[in-house]
């Protein structure tokens, strides 16, 4: 019994930490434009990817969420779900994850572009194709503290032209995952 409670408290402890940023991070400014988002088919609405790891245990908690956030923007916002894993999986096993029938991408690149480094994370480009937010959905891995939806906040600042939002530190600061060890669990 000892050893499930330590290795339950570690598992929980370890995912309360930063992402450790790695070596050769480059920092992406709000407001920078993403060429890539050119090729990812949207429309004249504002583009939320969610970055997403099957196998990271903080991406499994936040399906829930993300559901909830697609269903409830779905008419303001096209959703994507980039992923970001070494094993193949098709588009279909994703969409079946997730019960929603939404673009799955398999383009490492938009990560590094929008300078997302761990996993569960989200990116909102807005209508333009600029940066709009990129950070965490919530400070919680099971996304339940309502005070801290920041992925939620910064679509509502976005849809709401609220332009000069400010974000916790807790929103920009990635937990989860890593991308280089994503694939290691």
């Amino acid at each position: 019994m000892a050893g499930i409670a330590i290795l339950f408290w570690y598992n929980e402890w370890k995912f309360t930490l930063p992402t450790p940023v790695p070596k050769n991070y480059t920092a992406v400014n709000f407001g920078k434009n993403i060429s890539i988002a050119k090729k990812i088919p949207h429309h004249d609405k504002p583009l939320f990817l969610h970055f997403f790891n099957p196998k990271c245990p903080c991406s499994k908690f936040n399906i829930p969420y993300f559901k909830e956030l697609v269903k409830k923007y779905s008419n303001q916002v096209d959703f994507q779900i980039v992923l970001m894993s070494d094993k193949r999986y098709t588009a279909e096993q994703i969409r079946n994850k997730f019960d929603l029938n939404i673009p799955v991408l398999f383009d490492s690149a938009i990560a590094l572009e929008c300078g997302v480094y761990s996993t569960p994370q989200a990116a909102i480009i807005d209508s333009k194709d600029n940066l709009f937010y990129r950070g965490n959905y919530n400070k919680s891995r099971y996304c339940t503290d309502g005070k801290t939806k920041f992925a939620e906040q910064a679509l509502n600042n976005l849809l709401y032209n609220n332009r000069v939002a400010i974000y916790d530190r807790l929103a920009l600061k990635a937990y989860g995952c890593a991308l280089q060890s994503c694939t290691k669990n």
